[in-house]
């Protein structure tokens, strides 16, 4: 499967902390995570610049897009984020991360604020399943604990979702619904709130897997290009 992890890279990496975090980069983490899993992965690095390395040959070949970014949301151009739309709307997965959930792609998909509650302390986050059958949680038990993470919080701004994975538990007492599915379109998007930049927590075995997991079941069923569209529509038509 052909899978691109677009990444922003912000100055909290290049701390202390983050290069404690992910010395090979937060982004080559992922990209690593995916590879080992057998996929074939592009990694798409924005920054204050934008995203202008996501290019249209690099999002048509795209089957799952992984999105993570936090500083430089805005900086990306709505043409990108209207490209990217549509090809999830045609069946294109997309898994979303951590402080993605502000993101111009992931809000245009939801229709809605996104907004939260969140504090950067640094906790303890205890993710619970509440769907022990979904093939995402599959062989991962009653929970996935993270040690180190920062708060998000309810209330949550986004729709119901379409199947709701995981709730995190954290020390402060706050709730979040932090592994959430969205069927938008002919595509489906899953939404996993870990993975502050300064925290390893994409190392921890139980979220590789699940990750991994979160990948396969979001990948379009059919082949993309076999997908009909209205042929009334400009730059479309049955054969596409």
């Amino acid at each position: 499967m052909k899978v691109t992890v677009v990444c922003e890279h912000n100055a909290s990496m290049d701390s202390e902390e983050g290069k404690k975090a992910y010395p090979e980069g937060l982004g080559v983490c992922l990209k690593t995570m995916l590879e080992e899993a057998g996929h074939s992965v592009t990694l798409v690095r924005t920054d204050e610049t934008g995203a202008d390395a996501l290019t249209d040959e690099i999002i048509d070949n795209t089957d799952v897009m992984f999105w993570w970014g936090h500083w430089y949301h805005l900086k990306v151009s709505d043409e990108i984020i209207n490209k990217v739309a549509d090809r999830a709307l045609r069946g294109m997965g997309m898994v979303f991360l951590h402080s993605a959930h502000d993101s111009k792609m992931f809000k245009r998909l939801l229709g809605s604020s996104c907004s939260l509650k969140w504090r950067e302390d640094g906790e303890q986050e205890r993710l619970w399943c509440v769907d022990l059958t979904h093939p995402i949680a599959r062989g991962l038990g009653e929970y996935v604990d993270i040690p180190h993470e920062e708060m998000y919080g309810e209330p949550f701004d986004i729709p119901t979702p379409d199947e709701l994975v995981y709730i995190g538990w954290f020390r402060g007492g706050e709730v979040f619904r932090g592994g959430c599915v969205f069927k938008r379109g002919l595509g489906k998007l899953f939404y996993f709130n870990p993975g502050h930049e300064t925290y390893p927590t994409y190392k921890l075995p139980a979220v590789r897997q699940l990750l991994c997991q979160a990948c396969a079941y979001v990948a379009p069923q059919i082949p993309l290009k076999d997908k009909i569209c209205c042929p009334h529509i400009d730059g479309f038509s049955v054969k596409d």
